[in-house]
């Protein structure tokens, strides 16, 4: 399939809703829908969207731990296993 197939008008989305949704989910590739030839929207299959709000989270948790690693707010790792012994009474 050739990129023409994943940008299309929203007048094929009014049309042929159904067509476009079979695309998205054979394809697994998003689908670009345009008004007046400027994108507006992006149609996406349920699978690859939620892969992708899983894949975003990750990268925020590590954006986050850089974060913290680089204002110096980090615990030794030896302190995290003693806290967590003791937490579990195995201390």
């Amino acid at each position: 399939m050739s990129m023409d197939e994943d940008i299309r008008p929203v007048t094929y989305l009014k049309s042929k809703a159904a067509d476009l949704l079979r695309q998205v989910n054979e394809t697994r590739r998003p689908v670009v829908i345009t008004q007046n030839g400027e994108p507006r929207a992006v149609v996406q299959d349920t699978k690859s969207y939620e892969s992708m709000r899983k894949a975003l989270g990750l990268l925020k948790l590590i954006a986050q731990g850089e974060e913290d690693v680089r204002k110096g707010n980090v615990v030794r790792q030896e302190d995290v296993f003693s806290r967590a012994r003791k937490a579990i009474g195995k201390a």
